[in-house]
């Protein structure tokens, strides 16, 4: 079933809010695409923006797709770039075609399937990203947190590709943990944005994980510089200081998986 989806006007013309479950879920400003509300997704477009040279297009596939906020950014940000968004929610996608409609020729192509579903359909080596951000009633689902899930991410990113997923969960982040022991399976290069609030367990919050095979220090020392710019300040934990803080879980596999964490708004 479908979560209840409500669009509504927001913090100005042309900005909405899309809610679901009774949370909230994506902001969009359809006037000005790269105005980011969400802390996370902020830091998510900090990833993307430090992803090659500004402005050259990307391929990505998103999995979760809402009011598509993030691939309005990139297709924004980065003209001529090509898109895939799975979106198993089909009350949510023809409420998004038809209130909050996409640019033409915005390169951004939209499935009504589930995450495992379509990733199998994705070409090996395709995606230059991967941008997890699924929610069914708030939670992470049980079968994007699998090492095997994983593995078929790995599958799809070119060799220097990269995953980009958000999880929410609160110390002792016993989920997040065990997430990703998953992620490092395939992608061992491994870095972690979050609130400093949620690192030192003071409330639930959102774990920007980046992950790949090649480049991790890489991106660390980017998104340190891009953490002194945010008007929202975040941390930066890289490959060793996420081993220390977020290690030592075991991978979910697909018989003991498990969702997210129930949402704290939501309790």
């Amino acid at each position: 079933m479908s979560d209840p989806v409500q669009i509504e006007p927001a913090d100005g013309p042309d900005t909405f809010l899309v809610r679901m479950s009774g949370m909230d879920q994506s902001h969009v400003d359809l006037a000005d695409p790269t105005r980011l509300l969400f802390d996370y997704v902020r830091r998510i477009g900090d990833v993307i923006d430090a992803s090659g040279p500004m402005g050259d297009p990307l391929r990505v596939l998103h999995i979760g797709g809402a009011a598509l906020t993030l691939p309005r950014y990139v297709a924004a940000t980065r003209p001529r770039s090509a898109q895939v968004v799975l979106e198993p929610d089909v009350g949510l996608i023809d409420q998004v075609r038809v209130r909050l409609p996409l640019p033409p020729r915005s390169g951004i192509k939209i499935r009504p399937v589930d995450g495992r579903t379509g990733i199998a359909a994705i070409r090996d080596q395709s995606q230059d990203m991967v941008i997890l951000d699924a929610f069914a009633e708030g939670r992470l689902p049980a079968d994007l947190t699998t090492a095997d899930f994983f593995a078929a991410v790995r599958r799809v990113l070119v060799p220097d590709g990269r995953l980009v997923a958000n999880l929410v969960d609160a110390a002792p982040f016993r989920h997040a943990r065990r997430v990703l022991a998953g992620i490092r399976t395939t992608l061992p290069e491994v870095v972690v944005t979050a609130e400093s609030a949620t690192l030192r367990g003071r409330r639930q919050g959102n774990l920007v994980v980046v992950a790949g095979h090649l480049g991790g220090a890489e991106i660390a020392l980017a998104l340190e510089a891009a953490a002194t710019r945010a008007g929202a300040p975040y941390r930066v934990l890289d490959g060793r200081a996420v081993s220390d803080t977020l290690g030592g879980g075991a991978p979910f596999s697909e018989r003991d998986a498990e969702p997210g964490p129930v949402p704290a708004t939501a309790r």
